[in-house]
């Protein structure tokens, strides 16, 4: 029941990010920063497709995944047809992992201590998702005031 819902949440929320990625009218805004506003679009969508690569799929789903968490900040300028697919990928993977799970996987600790302590994978993943709606709404954001 919970990876059910998992799943349907990841998916959706993974493709909130891929809609407002494609909803930026001009492509250079996606990279555009302002004085309160340090972490582009573009750089936070980099930003989460590492962060769920990672820790679902590298983690997780054996992808061998190895993520390089200060290019996520520091690329620029990466066409938004790249990003899209990127997180085309990303949707995929999670899915695959996702289903690769059983309800007892989720009882299980995670593997590692990302956040410095035990946690079971389920907590970890819900973490996860709060992390990606958090971002995607920066990106929204982003998007609305930058866009022009």
């Amino acid at each position: 029941m919970m990876l059910e819902s998992l799943k349907s949440l990841y998916n959706r929320d993974l493709n909130k990010l891929k809609i407002e990625i494609e909803s930026y009218q001009n492509e250079e805004s996606i990279w555009k920063i302002d004085k309160n506003i340090s972490n582009s679009g573009g750089n936070l969508c980099l930003h989460l497709i590492g962060n769920l690569s990672t820790y679902i799929g590298a983690e997780l789903g054996n992808t061998g995944y190895i993520r390089q968490r200060d290019l996520e900040f520091s690329l620029k300028n990466i066409p938004k047809t790249e990003l899209l697919k990127k997180i085309a990928s990303l949707i995929e993977i999670v899915e695959s992992t996702l289903s690769q799970l059983s309800e007892e996987d989720l009882e299980k600790d995670y593997p590692i201590e990302p956040l410095g302590y035990k946690m079971t994978t389920e907590y970890f993943l819900i973490h996860l998702f709060g992390h990606l709606g958090y971002h995607l709404g920066q990106i929204n954001y982003h998007r609305r005031l930058l866009d022009i």
